[in-house]
């Protein structure tokens, strides 16, 4: 893409850059215009190495999600496979090859229930912004600089508006297309890591208001599964620490 004029005359740009605030405003509303959306994320994320330079593991995930309070969430990835399904009373997790599912109460809505399921059981997505009632807010609250870096036709064979989005927490670079105002791609890198490991999103295959069956948020293998406790991960032994106080499943956590 091309450089913002602002940085091309060495000059520092705007705070929070009005075009790049319209483009983050016209995404938001292109979500939360549809009452039901299905898309494929891949997300690329560094983990340290024993060498030094950091690792790249990819996990994809197909998405489905009716509002206000249903969720599916089928992933594969370098690591085990795991599928989520929210029903707007429970959310079931279940791990296929284990043929195991935690199941625990859930909020009555998709923002309340990520919530949740991040301070309880450390369950995190990375497009969780994208699913929430008020993307723009999401997104855009602790912003301290935002600018238009400029246009490319790279990303997923469409044309995107490039934007640079800056908290005290993390970096984001945000592709939206054009024409559809669809997010298309997030690379973040946060400030409270000192390794500055970069987390990597694509979304693709959008589809808007699809038919959704009546039973496309239950898995009969999940409920035919052997039950676990619905809690986060644990090294053996290991004593559970406590969430943050201000963490939540959006842009301030890390995939």
């Amino acid at each position: 893409p091309a450089r913002p004029a602002a940085a091309a005359k060495g000059k520092q740009p705007v705070s929070l850059e009005p075009k790049a605030m319209d483009v983050l405003r016209a995404m938001s509303q292109a979500l939360t215009a549809a009452q039901s959306m299905a898309f494929t994320t891949v997300s690329t994320y560094e983990s340290p190495s024993r060498v030094g330079p950091a690792l790249a593991y990819s996990t994809r995930s197909e998405i489905l999600m009716q509002r206000p309070d249903k969720l599916r969430v089928v992933t594969l990835g370098d690591g085990p496979a795991a599928e989520y399904y929210y029903d707007g009373k429970t959310l079931t997790a279940y791990a296929p090859a284990e043929k195991l599912a935690a199941v625990a109460p859930a909020p009555p809505s998709i923002d309340a229930m990520l919530e949740t399921a991040f301070k309880s059981a450390a369950i995190y997505f990375p497009f969780a912004d994208v699913v929430g009632s008020d993307p723009y807010t999401l997104i855009s609250d602790g912003l301290v600089k935002a600018f238009y870096v400029g246009q490319s036709k790279v990303v997923d064979d469409t044309t995107t508006d490039v934007l640079a989005l800056v908290s005290n927490e993390m970096f984001m670079q945000l592709w939206v297309g054009s024409n559809d105002r669809l997010p298309r791609k997030m690379r973040v890198v946060y400030r409270g890591d000192p390794l500055r490991l970069r987390h990597e999103l694509t979304l693709s295959n959008w589809k808007l208001d699809p038919v959704v069956a009546a039973d496309a948020f239950a898995s009969l293998n999940a409920q035919n599964a052997g039950k676990i406790a619905f809690a986060a991960p644990q090294p053996a032994g290991a004593a559970r620490k406590p969430a943050p106080a201000k963490a939540r499943p959006a842009k301030t956590a890390q995939p």
